[in-house]
């Protein structure tokens, strides 16, 4: 034991710096306390209300659902120039095309029968195709555009809708979502309350394994619908061309030019022979006194004078 009192250097060194144990036990409570996973519980409550603003309804059979997948194959798809939050429009009457013929006949003219949607609810129709590995990011239906409830049809195969999902890309990552939401193929989901407004949704990657269209139908806002039918139809302006404009000198007006007699060609041959004759004249004038100077003064001081 040492004259200080300490048998081990290292306590020697824990006694001199206790603030050292003590920032390590700060830092060490804080760690722990931000990786401490986010309670079931909330999760759970939040689960709940997802669940509650869900209805599922089996409506399309088998037979039907070949029909209209054989239909659905038949036709074009369409693909959006302009993606994105932000980016969504409600294209006036006349530049889309109307709610396919098939679509009214073979799905929504079911789901009227059925008692999912009212009779003349469904104004809008929307498909989107999936392929394998396919999907759809976040997102909420716009509220500004759509009322509410959303009706989807899913075709073709199984697979799942999740809510409050988050994206990472480079690669793709999904998030664990609040709730993974199974759909088959031939079911209704409808969407509403917590479901369709205070939550995302979306359609994973490892959801689609196999082609699956989802048909989705929905009513435009009725305050955005008067608002079309009361505005004056979309034409281009007149195109305007741009008057013509003097072309302006980077001369400086003259004030007195007005009141300045013009100058003819003969006079300014003269003014230019008056001009250099004397010219002439200063210049002999000028070496006569040169030399009259040097004659009467010192002959070493020759100062010849200059005009300014």
């Amino acid at each position: 034991m040492s004259a200080s009192g300490f048998s081990d250097l290292r306590e020697k060194l824990k006694s001199m710096t206790p603030h050292r144990d003590n920032y390590k036990n700060r830092r060490k409570h804080r760690d722990s306390s931000e990786d401490e996973v986010e309670p079931v519980e909330s999760r759970e409550q939040e689960a709940r209300r997802v669940q509650s603003g869900i209805v599922q309804v089996e409506v399309f059979s088998k037979e039907d659902c070949d029909v209209i997948e054989e239909v659905r194959s038949r036709t074009c798809c369409s693909s959006l120039e302009k993606r994105g939050p932000g980016q969504e429009r409600l294209y006036p009457k006349g530049e889309v095309d109307d709610i396919p013929t098939w679509v009214h006949d073979l799905v929504i003219t079911k789901l009227v029968a059925s008692g999912v949607v009212p009779e003349g609810f469904v104004n809008s129709a929307v498909i989107n195709d999936y392929q394998p590995g396919g999907c759809i990011v976040s997102h909420v239906d716009p509220l500004h555009i759509f009322a509410r409830p959303i009706v989807s049809v899913s075709f073709f195969s199984d697979s799942a809708l999740c809510f409050g999902c988050r994206f990472q890309f480079k690669p793709i990552r999904v998030s664990e979502p609040v709730l993974e939401l199974p759909v088959r193929r031939g079911s209704v989901t409808v969407l509403s309350g917590y479901a369709a407004d205070d939550i995302t949704h979306c359609i994973r990657p490892q959801d689609i394994k196999e082609r699956r269209a989802v048909i989705i139908l929905r009513k435009y806002a009725i305050a955005l619908t008067l608002s079309l039918s009361l505005s004056p139809p979309l034409t281009p302006p007149p195109e305007r061309h741009a008057p013509l404009k003097a072309k302006r000198s980077h001369r400086r007006a003259d004030p007195d030019a007005a009141h300045r007699p013009r100058v003819l060609e003969m006079d300014k041959e003269e003014n230019r022979h008056s001009s250099s004759s004397s010219r002439l004249h200063r210049r002999s004038n000028s070496s006569e006194n040169y030399w009259r100077r040097s004659r009467d003064g010192d002959v070493s001081r020759k100062v010849k004078m200059r005009r300014h």
